[in-house]
């Protein structure tokens, strides 16, 4: 009798865990159909050219007259236009995003110089074969406006770089990866071009005394990109770039390039950025950029 007790206890205990385990794969399946459902009623209604385009003017101004304490005079301005183009189909996603950045400082008697000098392009091409994982091809150009100089102790400048000079284009294929709408990342096989006419250092070998105006490196690329709503008027936007060339996997390109927007009202914006650079075709030593700014920002489209 204690036999068949203990073992209808077993077989109840066994069909209770069967039966949870059956309802927790049921809702499982419901949640993914659910998923999978609202990702393409999503893309579905969203489908044709959406456009978007943002211009903004930082400005930065200190006088002093009889000042005891001491001080330069400053005036600094920051011109930027940001915007994106994509076309979204049942089975294929375009994207073009593209950043335009000038921006000048006087300090004092020092004259004129420049702090802030971007061109830079990407095309992005997607097609779909699954939710999260697809095949891509993408193209991005960076460059700058203006000759950029350094400058010695002496205030004594230097021309270091110029239109497209260097200009930088890399073209890749490969697979993209969106685990959550915040969050997009690619990896694939690309081309790095580095191209120049009178700064050939930028496209010579580095410790080399050969001489040449451009350079092909074939390797990896890797891109991130993550973009959070941290408050009611705060973003946080965030890309990791890397390129890592086959034949000198050591020469490892990497740029972090971050940015926290506050909007005050419609038309004033304040903004936190981070920008960090390793190029050893440009210097031995990671480069870090900040900026801070508050200025008048207008959405055009």
């Amino acid at each position: 009798m204690k036999s068949i007790i203990v073992l209808s206890a077993i077989v109840l205990a066994s069909s209770i865990v069967l039966a949870q385990a059956s309802k927790e794969d049921q809702d499982r399946e419901k949640k993914f159909q659910e998923h999978s459902a609202a990702a393409t009623a999503d893309t579905s209604k969203e489908f044709g050219w959406k456009h978007a385009m943002v211009s903004g003017l930082n400005l930065t101004q200190i006088s002093f007259k009889d000042w005891a304490a001491g001080g330069d005079n400053a005036l600094s301005y920051t011109l930027y236009l940001n915007g994106s183009s994509t076309l979204n189909e049942e089975k294929v996603n375009w994207g073009n995003s593209y950043k335009f950045a000038f921006g000048e400082t006087r300090l004092g008697s020092q004259g004129i110089r420049k702090t802030d000098d971007e061109i830079y392009f990407e095309s992005l091409l997607i097609y779909k074969v699954g939710v999260y994982v697809n095949p891509y091809l993408s193209a991005t150009l960076r460059s700058q406006f203006a000759v950029g100089y350094t400058y010695d102790n002496a205030g004594n400048a230097t021309s270091v770089s110029k239109f497209f000079d260097p200009g930088y284009l890399t073209q890749s294929a490969g697979v993209a990866y969106q685990p959550i709408p915040e969050v997009k990342t690619r990896i694939g096989l690309g081309v790095r071009e580095i191209i120049t006419s009178q700064f050939n250092q930028y496209a010579s070998e580095p410790g080399s005394t050969a001489v040449h105006k451009t350079r092909v490196d074939g390797g990896i690329e890797w891109v991130t990109e993550a973009s959070f709503t941290i408050a009611e008027n705060m973003t946080l936007g965030s890309r990791v770039e890397m390129f890592d060339p086959f034949k000198a996997m050591d020469r490892l390109f990497f740029l972090n390039d971050n940015l926290i927007t506050a909007k005050v009202n419609k038309y004033i914006a304040a903004s936190v950025g981070v920008q960090i650079l390793n190029d050893v075709n440009v210097s031995p030593r990671t480069q870090i950029k900040q900026v801070f700014a508050l200025g008048f920002t207008y959405a055009i489209l």
